[in-house]
């Protein structure tokens, strides 16, 4: 019987309830999942890639069958080196879903053996962005019904840094 992989790639800065509710259903669905931290050059980290990997590793550790890799280059050329034939994408909106539909024809020429699934987010948790997380951070605010609590703590001492 061949083994199901799948992915879950994304910049993960900072991870948030939303991609945790996204990983805990997506690990449902397959033999093996792989949470892909990615690197994005166009956007301004908060964390380094370890830290992200940490950070995932701690909030899904109850998933036996989720594990975290670093990967700095095309997500289908990850896909293509573990095996995997599904890419697991979570969307909140509709500008979401045309980004992420786009990305996948792109993916399916290159790795045609590639499937994408769009999960959508849970209503309760479609507004949560990483990037309005890390402001709202930054001015004190208390994000922590947003994040893990392995999160909210990096935050808060990563805020206290950069004032």
């Amino acid at each position: 019987m061949n083994e199901k992989i799948a992915i879950i790639p994304g910049s993960f800065d900072p991870l948030t309830n939303g991609h945790v509710d996204i990983i805990n259903r997506a690990s449902k669905l397959v033999d093996k999942l792989i949470v892909v931290v990615g690197t994005n050059n166009n956007k301004q980290n908060l964390f380094t890639a370890e830290e992200r990997k940490s950070h995932i590793c701690s909030s899904v550790s109850y998933l036996p069958d989720v594990y975290v890799e670093i990967w700095d280059g095309l997500t289908v050329d990850f896909a293509r080196k573990v095996n995997a034939t599904v890419i697991i994408k979570g969307v909140r909106d509709a500008n979401d879903f045309y980004y992420e539909l786009e990305q996948a024809k792109a993916n399916k020429i290159l790795y045609p053996e590639v499937e994408t699934l769009l999960l959508p987010t849970d209503p309760t948790l479609s507004f949560v962005r990483s990037s309005t997380i890390k402001e709202m951070a930054k001015f004190g605010a208390n994000v922590s019904s947003l994040v893990p609590e392995v999160v909210n703590r990096a935050l808060i001492e990563r805020c206290k840094q950069l004032t």
